[in-house]
C-alpha cells in the first residue's frame, strides 16, 4: 500500500499543479517563521538557494513530525536579482514597485522541493531558473497589473507567466513548472519510486 502524500504549503499554484499531474494528496499548510529564517540565512552570508532549501525542509520536516507515515513535501522559492531578495508584494503598489526594480534585468528564481518522511528529509532538489524581464514601458505596468489583477500578490516577483506574466519577459531558461514553484517533473520522478504515484 502506498505511503499518503501531503503538501505542507498554502500554495493555489502548488496544489493546482499536483492536481493536473493527478496526485492524490491532502494539504497541512506549515506555520514557519520564514522572515525570521530569511534575516538569519542572509546575514550568514547564504545564498538565496540555500535559502529556498532550509525553508522547504523545514517546512516538510515540521509536518512530518505531526504526520508519521506520510511523505510530506515542503517548498519554497525565492527571487534574486543582482543580490537583493525579493518576497511576495504587500500591495499593488509594492507590486508595482517590484516590476520597476526587475525591469530589463535578469534574476534568478531559486527553488527548492524536500520530501520529508517519519521527521526527517528523505529527499531534496534545488533549481535556479534564469528569467530576463524586458524593458517594458510605465503604461504597460498599469495595463498588467489591471489584467493580473491582485493574483500577483500571491507571487515572488509579482508575475504569473501562466497568464499575462508572459508578456513580462523576453527569454527564460528554466522549467516552467519550477517557474511556477514546483519541479514537478523530478517530484514525480521521487514519487514513482517510492510507489506513491503509479509507475
Amino acid at each position: 500500500m502506498s505511503l499518503p502524500i501531503i503538501l505542507a504549503s498554502a500554495s493555489k499554484s502548488r496544489a493546482n499543479l499536483m492536481r493536473a499531474a493527478d496526485i492524490t494528496f491532502d494539504i497541512v499548510p506549515a506555520h514557519a517563521d520564514e522572515d525570521s529564517v530569511k534575516a538569519s540565512l542572509k546575514a550568514e552570508g547564504a545564498t538565496a538557494a540555500q535559502c529556498a532549501e532550509t525553508l522547504a525542509e523545514l517546512k516538510a520536516v515540521q509536518i512530518s513530525q505531526r504526520h508519521h507515515e506520510a511523505l510530506v513535501i515542503g517548498a519554497d522559492q525565492m527571487l534574486d536579482c543582482d543580490g537583493i531578495w525579493f518576497d511576495k508584494p504587500k500591495d499593488m503598489d509594492d507590486a508595482r514597485s517590484h516590476l520597476l526594480l526587475l525591469r530589463g534585468k535578469t534574476h534568478v528564481l531559486p527553488t527548492a522541493v524536500c520530501v520529508a518522511l517519519n521527521g526527517s528529509r528523505i529527499w531534496h532538489h534545488v533549481a535556479q531558473p534564469r528569467l530576463t524581464v524586458r524593458d517594458f514601458s510605465d503604461a504597460f505596468i498599469e495595463t498588467y497589473l489591471e489584467a493580473a489583477g491582485t493574483a500577483v500578490l500571491s507571487s515572488v516577483g509579482a508575475y504569473q507567466l501562466e497568464g499575462p506574466g508572459a508578456q513580462l519577459f523576453t527569454s527564460i531558461d528554466g522549467d516552467f513548472f519550477t517557474i511556477l514553484g514546483l519541479q514537478l517533473f523530478e517530484l514525480l520522478g521521487f514519487l514513482r519510486e517510492h510507489g506513491a504515484v503509479t509507475r
